[in-house]
């Protein structure tokens, strides 16, 4: 993190016609020249960032994001200068047991402000001025299980996300690079984006797809066409027994200064 302690240095020249008033000297006129400067100089931010909007980024009001897995969520971003800001938590709703391979997909992301939904996302800013690139990963910490239940394991189940796009509120800075589809092996970590160096400054979102209509079976046991992210997906194989219970997973997203090859 030695990049850190750089910053950036602006220099500019101010002479006597800056205040935009063109005096004319004429012959046998005396007078006097004197140059001065104006700098301006900027250091690496540890300051938070809030969420932004993944369908809108260059909106300056920050959003609210609920966290469906956890009512006195989200988790915090961690600091900068370089940082996690958020990270979706997946839900894949109400299902009936299936003895066929089945492929469930993720509620959108919702928000505080009523009726609000975008695609899942994560974010990162760099505000270390360095310019030096990073990496984000995610880990898959374990399959989903639930300790309680007979059949504890949803043996072979496997998260994929598809479509995915960086987007930003920055001007003029070169894009991190996304992977095309990211499918989640539990204890494995996955690149999700890498800024090389030279790209990536600032506030990215890797906005998962988006959104559209499918059917659901809700609590009750009726089916009702609900708003679902198509692009982050999970297959759970015909064959693995289950129980009656909710399955939990845990992932954990990795931001590292280095960049990946």
């Amino acid at each position: 993190m030695n990049n850190f302690g750089k910053y950036i240095a602006i220099t500019a020249l101010l002479g006597a016609g800056a205040s935009g008033t063109i005096t004319t000297v004429s012959a046998g006129e005396t007078g006097a020249k004197y140059v001065s400067n104006g700098a301006v100089k900027f250091i690496p931010n540890t300051d938070p960032t809030n969420p932004i909007d993944p369908t809108d980024p260059t909106n300056p009001d920050p959003v609210d994001p609920i966290d469906p897995t956890n009512p006195d969520g989200p988790n915090p971003g961690t600091p900068g200068p370089l940082s996690i800001d958020f990270a979706s938590s997946l839900d894949f709703g109400v299902n009936k047991i299936s003895s066929k391979n089945e492929i469930y997909y993720a509620s959108p992301q919702t928000y505080k402000e009523e009726g609000k939904t975008t695609p899942n996302y994560v974010q990162v800013t760099d505000n270390r001025g360095s310019s030096t690139g990073w990496t984000l990963k995610v880990l898959q910490d374990n399959q989903f299980s639930n300790a309680t239940a007979k059949y504890n394991e949803l043996k072979g189940a496997q998260i994929t996300i598809n479509d995915s796009q960086a987007v930003s509120n920055a001007i003029g800075v070169t894009a991190p690079t996304v992977a095309a589809e990211i499918e989640l092996t539990p204890g494995s970590p996955v690149t999700v984006m890498t800024a090389a160096e030279g790209a990536g400054d600032g506030t990215w979102l890797n906005r998962f797809g988006t959104n559209e209509m499918k059917t659901e079976v809700q609590a009750d046991g009726t089916s009702k066409e609900v708003e679902k992210n198509t692009s982050v997906q999970l297959a759970v194989p015909g064959s693995t027994p289950k129980s009656a219970v909710e399955y939990r997973s845990t992932l954990t997203w990795l931001l590292s200064d280095v960049v990946s090859n």
